[in-house]
């Protein structure tokens, strides 16, 4: 059986491990134009396994009966580096089909072109809004999944109205989503004097709107009764915001059938609660939805709430127009160079710390 010499097992393990270490570099920062001359560095290994079969014919011996007077440390060194050489070979080789596949860097770069929405919120803030069929209420359930969808409409300009016997603005329009955010966090019942005046809230909403030059105008009106305060009908509102292209989601938030609701004040300014039947004006939010071209919804609880705001946010996506702009670079040149360079070496080491007698 054929004994393989330790450095030619130890430097083909080494070289080709160099090589696989080479291809993954490159391959991991560039991108070939011709990939199917990288076949070619399967030859490395097979040059290795051929090296190790062969070495012993093609070096040149000779027999000696001493070995006084020969510095017997520094010819084993030189005897064991000598497999550096075709080691130095196959790395040429291996950078030569590597700039041979043209590795390219590209450099990209990307036009945006935003077309967002401008979106209005009107919250409902009457006192009804503390019942408990919601966890934990119906107003800090509607605002916490308003501001989770304030989050995911990162290029639209949002404004938000609250009503209950009245309505004004909260925020108006603002691409800014922390003040927003912020606004929405401190809402809460009492701001304004008691009922429901759903007209009202609409039709401050179409105001805010009007004037918009955005190609796409919504409003996101939630309401958990029947329209009893102000001086504008929700219809009447509805038929503003038609005529202004103004489309209207609304949703109608609370349980069918009872709730546990406020129903009084203790004396100590605390709400008493007791279960009450729960009216949703749903033929009235229907109607407002369809002259507007919009959807209505009714919300049972937390999760079906959040639902009705993911569909609305994949109704009304922001329009995104991305054109992109690649330039590529020939990559090379550095690598034929580093061939170059292992082949000059290779042939000044043969020629001088490994050469041999003619």
């Amino acid at each position: 059986m054929r004994k393989f010499k330790k450095e030619n097992i130890i430097f083909g393990l080494l070289v080709n491990l160099l090589v696989f270490i080479i291809w993954q570099a490159v391959n991991y920062r560039f991108e070939f134009k011709h990939s199917f001359f990288l076949w070619g560095l399967f030859a490395i290994p097979l040059l290795s396994i051929w090296y190790a079969l062969v070495s012993d014919k093609i070096q040149a011996k000779i027999t000696i009966s001493s070995f006084r007077g020969f510095k017997l440390k520094n010819i084993n060194w030189i005897s064991f580096l000598r497999p550096s050489l075709i080691a130095l070979r196959q790395l040429a080789l291996a950078f030569v089909i590597l700039a041979i596949a043209r590795p390219q860097s590209k450099l990209s770069f990307q036009d945006v072109n935003t077309e967002g929405i401008d979106i209005i919120m009107v919250l409902d803030i009457s006192a009804s809004m503390l019942a408990q069929d919601f966890e934990p209420d119906r107003l800090e359930a509607s605002k916490e999944i308003a501001i989770e969808f304030i989050e995911q409409r990162k290029n639209d300009r949002i404004g938000l109205v609250v009503y209950e016997g009245q309505a004004f603005t909260q925020c108006p329009l603002t691409t800014d989503h922390r003040v927003i955010k912020d606004l929405f966090s401190g809402v809460k019942t009492g701001l304004i004097k008691g009922g429901t005046a759903i007209g009202m809230g609409l039709a401050t909403a179409v105001n805010r709107l009007r004037e918009s030059e955005s190609k796409s105008k919504i409003i996101i009106l939630l309401t958990d009764g029947v329209n009893n305060s102000g001086s504008v009908s929700p219809v009447t509102a509805a038929e503003i915001a038609k005529e202004f292209s103004i489309k209207v989601y609304t949703i109608g938030v609370g349980t069918r059938g009872q709730a546990l609701s406020p129903i009084g004040l203790y004396p100590n300014g605390q709400y008493k609660y007791d279960y009450r039947d729960v009216e949703i004006d749903e033929l009235t939010l229907e109607k407002i939805a369809f002259l507007t071209k919009g959807k209505y919804f009714r919300a049972t609880d937390n999760e079906s709430l959040k639902n009705i705001y993911g569909e609305i946010d994949s109704l009304e996506k922001t329009e995104i127009k991305v054109t992109e702009i690649r330039q590529t670079k020939e990559e090379f040149f550095p690598l034929i160079f580093i061939g170059f360079i292992l082949i000059v070496l290779e042939v000044l080491l043969n020629a001088t710390l490994f050469k041999t007698i003619p």
